[in-house]
């Protein structure tokens, strides 16, 4: 029955399923794993493993906890991991879910930190950090024409994301002013419209 058991949850669990169907110490397992292994950037491995791998959340669902988590305060994983984390499990899904992905880059960053002030100047250091710094990008260019392709869904849309690309990038507004204005007005351009031609009767 153990071994029954164990295969039964180590299967993927369908995106809307009860939040009790999702072990406790799965969901900090996973965030571990993430945690251990976002290199350059959480969003590629937050959605392989979260939409991809255990289907936790669609693609809809993962963008729209994406935005709220960009729309706050804090670094995106954090966010990210309290959202999902909170949608199975409640508040303790939530706790370990963020110690899950904090934890492995906490204790990494704190021995990178005294390596990088012994040897940080070393040619070597230098061109590994340019190296993984352009994997990172090309993760995250991978992510964004993934989700493109199941999000966007009008024409317009991509409007909003040359909106948005120019009010941060060359007129220099804040993110959160950026966020706020471009958001209204999204949010009127996709409210619900009554069809055209309908008998007021």
């Amino acid at each position: 029955m153990n071994e029954a058991g164990a295969v039964t949850a180590a299967k993927p669990i369908p995106a809307g399923a009860p939040s009790a169907a999702v072990p406790l110490a799965r969901i900090f397992r996973d965030f571990l794993i993430i945690g251990s292994t976002s290199f350059g950037g959480p969003v590629p491995y937050l959605r392989d493993r979260l939409v991809a791998r255990n289907g936790w959340l669609d693609d809809k669902q993962f963008v729209e906890l994406l935005s709220i988590s960009q729309s706050l305060p804090g670094l995106n994983a954090t966010n990210m991991a309290m959202l999902v984390g909170d949608k199975l499990r409640g508040v303790w899904g939530a706790v370990l879910a963020i110690f899950g992905m904090c934890l492995p880059g906490g204790l990494l960053m704190f021995a990178v930190g005294i390596v990088y002030r012994a040897h940080g100047d070393h040619v070597w250091a230098t061109a590994a950090l340019k190296g993984v710094a352009a994997a990172a990008v090309g993760l995250m260019l991978s992510t964004v024409v993934q989700l493109s392709k199941r999000s966007l869904e009008q024409r317009f849309d991509f409007v909003f994301i040359a909106l948005t690309v120019i009010a941060v990038n060359v007129l220099h507004f804040s993110v959160p002013t950026t966020l706020i204005v471009l958001g209204l007005a999204a949010i009127l351009w996709h409210r619900p419209r009554k069809p055209s031609g309908t008998d007021p009767s």
